[in-house]
């Protein structure tokens, strides 16, 4: 049986967030294995608070690695209804699980719809293909 973390109807933003429906029909958040990688060892992570509003690719936090601060993009809206205090903690969990211990937010989604506007994972990996051909094209 698969994680409830990561079903096959996970869907990508092109900031490479993550978003997949846990067994209660709420929204789990968290950033790409491609993310994880190029950030390096994360040491902070920003989070809205429980009760707050987020909405579709709007910044909803930070993520701070020993190389940069990156913005946190929502892939969905809504009503964040967890925060996953482990990786507030220990941020470094992000990298050492970015699809399943390091998710982010857990979000009672206000338009289930917007995920059907990202990325399924076929044509997130192409996505990322494209990202490597222009870095070596050296675009």
């Amino acid at each position: 049986m698969e994680s409830p973390q990561r079903p096959q109807q996970v869907r990508y933003t092109k900031e490479h967030e993550w978003v997949a429906l846990d067994q209660e029909g709420y929204a789990v958040i968290g950033i790409s294995d491609y993310a994880a990688g190029e950030l390096g060892d994360v040491v902070y992570v920003q989070l809205p608070e429980v009760g707050s509003t987020i909405q579709q690719l709007q910044k909803f936090g930070e993520i701070e690695s020993v190389k940069a601060v990156s913005d946190l993009y929502a892939p969905v809206s809504g009503e964040v209804v967890a925060v996953n205090e482990q990786v507030t903690a220990a941020p470094e969990v992000v990298n050492q699980s970015p699809a399943d211990k390091g998710w982010l937010l857990r979000v009672r989604m206000s338009n289930p719809d917007e995920l059907n506007t990202l990325m399924d994972t076929a044509q997130y990996e192409a996505y990322l293909k494209e990202l490597e051909r222009q870095a070596l094209g050296g675009e």
